[in-house]
C-alpha cells in the first residue's frame, strides 16, 4: 500500500511539474546549411533571424519548440547569391517568407535527450524530419543568471521535397542543416 501512495505521488508531481518556457536569442542561434557545389565542393551559408519559443525538461523527459527563421536573413558571402536564393526557383521568399519547424516529440535516451522530431516546412510544404541532437545544456545564464538553454542538431533533407528546385542535379540535392539554438528567459533592457 505504501509503494502504491509514494508511486501515485511522484506521478502526480510529475504532472505538476512544467519545464520553463524559453524565448529563442536570435542573436547566439543558426541555421546553418551545406549543399554540393557543382561536384566541387560543399558550399556552407546560414540563416542569421531565429525567432520561437522552446521548453526542456529532461526530469520529465519532454519538451517543446517552435523556431521561425526569416529567408531574408540568408547569408552566403556572396550578396548575389543570398538575393537569387530569395527567388522563385529557391526558396520564394515574397510568397513563404519563413522556415518554421514545430516539435512533436523529443525523444530520450536514459536521461540523454537524443533527437527531436518534428514538422519542417519550408515553401508552404510541410514533411516530419528528425533532428538528430548532438550537445544539450540548460543552467543559469553565466552573466545575467536567469533561466538559458543551448543545444546542437542537425538533419539531412533533399530540397526538391520543399520544391527548391533551382539548378537541380547540377547543385546538390542533399542539404545538411546544422543547428546551434539558445533559448533563455533575459528580463527586457538586459544587454548581458
Amino acid at each position: 500500500m505504501r509503494t502504491w501512495i509514494v508511486a501515485l505521488a511522484l506521478a502526480l508531481a510529475g504532472m505538476g511539474a512544467r519545464a520553463e518556457e524559453l524565448n529563442v536569442d536570435s542573436e547566439h542561434t543558426r541555421v546553418t546549411f551545406e549543399i554540393n557545389h557543382f561536384g566541387y565542393s560543399t558550399f556552407r551559408g546560414q540563416f542569421n533571424e531565429a525567432t520561437g519559443r522552446i521548453s526542456y525538461d529532461p526530469a520529465a523527459k519532454r519538451g517543446s519548440a517552435d523556431v521561425t527563421v526569416a529567408v531574408a536573413s540568408v547569408a552566403t558571402g556572396v550578396a548575389k547569391l543570398g538575393q537569387h536564393l530569395q527567388t522563385p526557383e529557391f526558396f520564394d521568399a515574397a510568397k513563404h517568407p519563413n522556415v518554421t519547424f514545430k516539435s512533436t516529440a523529443f525523444n530520450f535516451d536514459g536521461d540523454k535527450l537524443k533527437s527531436v522530431d518534428g514538422n519542417l516546412t519550408i515553401r508552404g510544404t510541410t514533411k516530419p524530419v528528425t533532428l538528430t541532437v548532438t550537445a544539450v545544456a540548460c543552467k543559469p545564464h553565466p552573466l545575467g543568471k536567469y533561466p538559458a538553454c543551448g543545444a546542437d542538431a542537425e538533419v539531412k533533407i533533399k530540397r526538391s521535397e520543399y520544391g527548391v528546385s533551382g539548378y537541380l542535379p547540377a547543385v546538390g540535392d542533399e542539404v545538411t542543416l546544422r543547428i546551434g539554438v539558445e533559448a533563455n528567459n533575459k528580463p527586457p533592457g538586459t544587454n548581458k
